[in-house]
């Protein structure tokens, strides 16, 4: 095949399903180092390309139910670092309250103690509350959060590239240890940000980490189109998911971008069992220990309607949704929901079955889920996908020993990795320039 399939791991602290934690082997193992080395010998088994880490600032008060983000991304991406030689480390940073030169050096840092493997997830935070967190009465609006972001993006990339390749010399004979005409500063002066200097952090083993969004809004997949490599993205219809495909790539087309140099990777969940009854089985379980009200209260919440208007034996309630609740939610996450919700008229309980909180999933045996997988992958839907462990381990463990192998017997999925760089990897050009 001339196309690769791509795949990561999702690590949302104990796993995608609300149960996670309560049936987990360590409840508070979402703040254990050892918890996510784990993970990330599993990924490397799979053969993954990365282990993908979300971030928040929030504690999900003011009743908090489950684990959440607590860790700063690079703590345990640098554990996973020292574990393991190939898979790559994506971490989750906010450019609402990161200044790019932050950024910048932090994920250079990661990228040289890991040979080459970092890349940086580019979101703007939208949870009201984080504000006064630092200091700020209010967020930027959802324009404005773009804009700084996009803006973030461009002067993070042009300090990434103020050393040139071969800058740091360490030539203990001539007694040379840096090029000085090998670094360029820059001068950036913007609407969020004025930047001034150079990074110090010389180039990096990937010549610029690999730049990663998650975002369906227009701003966002504006946003994907000029700058990202991979887009994290959430779909819930194959028909859905082809759209998304041909727009991101023809919007980067009209960026001088080709179709190969920025990959599309939706968010997926299989839940898995070794038949189709056992996995049901898996999930009815899962379901049962969690119940549904958290999630119900989630779904109100991210569809900005009052919870007293979903009922879980009806459908929901289209005449009190309302636009404005898509600019709540993140837009691309409101429409996947609220598409699959109509187009298969769907109670609240059987959406509430389907995970609307998260991606896409999928129950059955690894055929089934693979099945579903080459049908995204050969019908333009996706170039891979950013998968999701119902409850960790063991939901990366089945992926790890019964999906993956199945893809690989297809020819859809590396049984090596064919390159030292998480950028090689995905099969993304070196940027020395």
């Amino acid at each position: 095949m001339t196309r690769q399939l791509h795949l990561n791991v999702n690590v949302n602290n104990s796993g995608r399903h609300p149960a996670s934690w309560r049936v987990a082997d360590d409840p508070l193992g979402f703040l254990s180092l050892e918890f996510y080395e784990n993970i990330g010998r599993l990924a490397e088994r799979g053969k993954l390309d990365a282990v993908f880490f979300s971030d928040g600032f929030d504690y999900g008060g003011p009743h908090v139910e489950r684990p959440w983000q607590a860790l700063d991304p690079f703590i345990p991406l640098t554990a996973v670092a020292r574990v393991t030689q190939h898979v790559g480390l994506v971490a989750t940073v906010s450019s609402s309250f990161h200044e790019p030169y932050n950024i910048a050096r932090t994920v250079a840092s990661l990228d040289f103690i890991s040979g080459g493997r970092a890349a940086w997830n580019v979101v703007g935070t939208r949870t009201p509350e984080v504000a006064q967190l630092f200091g700020l009465e209010q967020l930027l609006d959802h324009d404005a959060r773009y804009a700084r972001a996009e803006e973030a993006v461009e002067v993070v990339k042009a300090l990434w590239g103020t050393w040139d390749k071969d800058a740091l010399r360490g030539d203990q004979r001539s007694g040379q240890f840096v090029d000085v005409r090998g670094i360029h500063p820059i001068d950036h002066q913007g609407t969020y940000f004025k930047v001034k200097g150079a990074l110090n952090v010389p180039r990096s083993p990937q010549g610029r980490p690999v730049v990663l969004q998650a975002g369906g809004s227009p701003q966002g997949m504006g946003l994907a189109a000029r700058h990202a490599d991979a887009v994290f993205t959430v779909n819930h219809s194959f028909e859905a998911a082809q759209a998304f495909y041909r727009s991101i790539k023809s919007e980067a087309a009209q960026y001088g971008r080709g179709a190969d140099e920025i990959l599309i990777l939706p968010g997926l969940l299989p839940i898995l069992g070794s038949t189709e009854a056992e996995a049901i089985a898996r999930k009815d379980w899962l379901d049962e220990v969690s119940g549904f009200e958290r999630e119900r209260l989630d779904l109100a919440n991210s569809l900005a309607i009052d919870a007293q208007h979903l009922k879980l034996d009806e459908q929901l309630p289209w005449t009190k949704i309302e636009d404005a609740a898509r600019s709540r939610a993140g837009q691309g996450f409101a429409k996947a929901v609220l598409d699959l919700a109509a187009r298969e008229r769907l109670t609240v309980r059987e959406l509430l079955k389907r995970n609307p909180n998260g991606h896409r999933n999928i129950v059955g045996t690894a055929e089934q889920v693979a099945d579903s997988i080459e049908q995204w992958f050969r019908g333009h839907a996706a170039d891979g996908f950013n998968l999701n462990a119902d409850y960790f381990p063991q939901g990366l463990e089945a992926i790890v020993e019964q999906l993956v192998p199945e893809l690989q017997r297809r020819g859809l999925f590396r049984r090596e990795y064919e390159a030292s760089t998480l950028r090689g990897n995905l099969g993304l050009q070196l940027p020395w320039s």
